[in-house]
């Protein structure tokens, strides 16, 4: 289950909660918002494949929970919706990114202190790790269930948050990016997309570098919302 397709369901776009370590939650007043009654609500929810649990809270507002966190990067690239002013991927976009005036960032230092530059180098190692990946053969089908790791969860609980950023009247991308930004520096380095040595491709190794690539197309559409072009290196 994914948030758009939960979205569908619910009228309005889930909201993330949590840091989605134990497990992937999910709150929505649709109950409210609709004069439902909640337990009914929650009770049709149960029965939807891919929800793990349902429940209401006092007040009236449901949490679900999904059971395959990692099935929202399939609904993130080419065909997705876009941002007002924004664009849905990063594959188009090369060279080394522009900043464009009246930029939340500096252009220097080029350093872990400054934002801008964390942001940027980001989507330039999520698009190397797409390069590297098929220079590899890393590939096969994707398995959503693989991204069960702390790293993997803490860049999809970031990821959840697209559809409801794209419908707010204030989506905050600049802040929004660089937490997916610093979340996917963490994952970078810490839960390999990659083999090294003589370690064979693995499906868990496609499977972040899925992740990677919903990464990249998440902070070209956020930077592009923000008038800027995402770079493919720095």
């Amino acid at each position: 289950m994914t948030p758009g397709a939960l979205g569908e369901v619910l009228g309005l776009p889930p909201i993330p909660r949590g840091t989605w370590a134990g497990e992937a939650l999910y709150v929505s007043p649709a109950a409210l918002r609709r004069g439902e009654d909640p337990e009914e609500t929650a009770g049709r929810l149960r029965a939807l494949p891919g929800i793990a649990d349902v429940r209401v809270r006092p007040g009236g507002f449901l949490e679900i929970v999904v059971a395959v966190p990692g099935e929202l990067v399939t609904e993130i690239g080419a065909g997705a919706p876009a941002a007002t002013g924004g664009i849905t991927g990063g594959a188009g976009v090369t060279g080394r990114g522009t900043r464009a005036a009246g930029s939340p960032w500096e252009d220097l230092p080029r350093t872990w202190a400054n934002p801008g530059f964390v942001v940027g180098y980001a989507h330039a190692r999520a698009v190397a790790v797409q390069r590297w990946a098929a220079e590899l053969g890393v590939g096969g089908d994707f398995r959503p269930e693989l991204l069960e790791g702390r790293e993997d969860r803490a860049v999809l609980r970031l990821l959840a948050e697209v559809h409801g950023r794209r419908v707010s009247r204030d989506p905050g991308w600049a802040a929004y990016a660089e937490q997916l930004a610093l979340a996917y520096h963490d994952a970078f380095e810490g839960a390999a997309a990659l083999p090294s040595g003589d370690e064979e491709p693995s499906e868990l190794h496609a499977a972040r570098v899925r992740l990677a690539r919903a990464v990249r197309d998440v902070l070209a559409e956020a930077l592009a919302a923000l008038g800027e072009t995402a770079p493919d290196r720095l």
